[in-house]
């Protein structure tokens, strides 16, 4: 099943964990002084793409500078954990098990930190990023940095922290 998935739809590696293949990257774009101070220059309207991962696998920390919503396609329910800005932990459980708190969708805001895994054997997902998803705007997260920011937080940090 799941190499058919990276088969079928030309999954690669990610760089934080897992496969993605992009899906969609708006033709029109935003100028950088339409956009907040944040982006260097202009951004497309927004991008998406598929996401894959697989038991053993996990999406490790990291942050970019647009709200990302998350969709649950199939497979095992996925866990987003997400640390705020205001310094608060958030677990996002996406899935089809909706009387156990599970939802569909799911918005994870710019500049928060987040990190995913599944909870069983894969987990088929998708991410819709707006304004558009550009390398330039993620920061994977440096364990030892951020265990700083959220002490509290110190051991899921090293757990699903590459660096």
């Amino acid at each position: 099943m799941v190499q058919n998935l990276i088969h079928q739809y030309n999954l690669l590696p990610h760089p934080e964990g897992g496969y993605f293949k992009e899906t969609y990257r708006s033709a029109e774009s935003i100028p950088a002084s339409g956009l907040p101070l944040r982006f260097p220059a202009e951004r497309t309207f927004s991008t998406a793409i598929y996401f894959l991962l697989l038991k053993d696998l996990f999406s490790a920390f990291h942050r970019i500078k647009s709200d990302e919503c998350w969709h649950f396609y199939e497979g095992d329910s996925l866990n987003v954990h997400v640390l705020h800005l205001d310094g608060t932990y958030e677990l996002i459980r996406l899935g089809k098990n909706r009387e156990e708190g599970e939802v569909y969708q799911a918005i994870v805001p710019a500049g928060a930190w987040f990190a995913s895994e599944t909870s069983g054997e894969y987990s088929y997902v998708g991410c819709t990023v707006a304004p558009g998803f550009d390398f330039t705007d993620f920061e994977l997260a440096k364990a030892a940095e951020l265990k700083l920011e959220y002490p509290e937080s110190a051991s899921l940090i090293e757990r699903l922290c590459r660096q």
